[in-house]
């Protein structure tokens, strides 16, 4: 082994990279919502097929990686399927009483594409090893509209 590869070698985790998914063929996850305090036909439940792009930046690990794509889809799967609902809302209950609670996601505020590239940053934040640095999430509920936080 040459100096140089040794010295890459060592380094090699000391800057932060940057790991893109979804950018060019995005993640795509079905899920109901509602926004309950909506004046217009979004206060009824519905549904999407959103797209989801994840952006994280952080130091290499010893695996070779900022982080696991698995992780992300692990994360992101967790709503696949599933309603999101605010807490408060009274569907929260019915899907409870109706024996279909674990298919509720319940958030702190309105399920908008907004709300859910701010939450699923954070969850990803938690879940994620100190060596990340950043996370940017981008929802797409259609193609007309897209949420980066």
């Amino acid at each position: 082994m040459s100096q140089g590869a040794k010295s890459e070698r060592r380094t090699l985790g000391s800057e932060e990279r940057t790991l893109e998914i979804g950018s060019e063929t995005p993640i795509r996850i079905s899920a109901g919502h509602r926004l309950q305090h909506h004046d217009g036909k979004c206060s009824r439940p519905h549904g999407h097929n959103y797209e989801i792009s994840v952006s994280v930046t952080g130091e290499l690990t010893n695996d070779g990686w900022v982080v696991d794509k698995g992780d992300i889809t692990e994360i992101l799967s967790e709503w696949d399927h599933r309603f999101l609902l605010e807490r408060g809302d009274p569907l929260v209950s019915a899907f409870e009483q109706s024996g279909d609670g674990d298919a509720l996601v319940v958030l702190d505020h309105p399920p908008t594409a907004e709300v859910m590239a701010v939450v699923l940053e954070r969850k990803m934040l938690e879940a994620f090893p100190d060596s990340v640095s950043n996370v940017s999430v981008e929802v797409s509920e259609t193609s007309e509209l897209c949420a980066t936080y």
